[in-house]
């Protein structure tokens, strides 16, 4: 434990604090030491417990202040997390929502292809099969007309 030696309402005082805290405590106690002085000069000399009391009281009130705040904070802090997680959750749903949709598009482009490859095949067969039966016409006809 160490040792700090501090000044309040031009009073020495003794305190003991953890290692490595003492700057932290003279910090604190200049700080109360400020307001005490400030509510001394804004109410006047009303009695020294008077003014500690207020000034307990003061800072207590500017600590709850900020506690508040900071909770508020802390509550928008987690809505945000939320709404980010939310939004994320939407982003990987969409994700996968697209990835389906091109997989189920390639698969149609790619029957689509087949689908023509294979009508071009029978047209092409039609086309010959057609082709053939006009050359059997042709001939048919050229030995008929020989034949007469």
């Amino acid at each position: 434990m160490a040792n700090v030696k501090v000044k309040f309402n031009n009073k020495e005082f003794l305190l003991s604090c953890d290692d490595g805290q003492e700057e932290h405590l003279e910090e604190l106690l200049f700080h109360i030491n400020q307001k005490f002085n400030q509510l001394k000069d804004d109410l006047g000399n009303l009695g020294e417990n008077k003014l500690l009391l207020i000034t307990a009281v003061k800072i207590m009130d500017e600590y709850y202040e900020t506690k508040k705040k900071v909770d508020q904070k802390k509550k928008e802090l987690y809505d945000l997390t939320n709404k980010f997680k939310e939004l994320k959750s939407l982003i990987y749903e969409y994700k996968d929502q697209k990835d389906s949709e091109i997989k189920e598009l390639n698969l149609n482009h790619k029957n689509f292809k087949s689908e023509i490859e294979e009508n071009q095949k029978k047209y092409e067969q039609l086309i010959d099969e057609a082709a053939d039966e006009i050359s059997n016409f042709v001939k048919k006809a050229k030995l008929e007309n020989i034949s007469q």
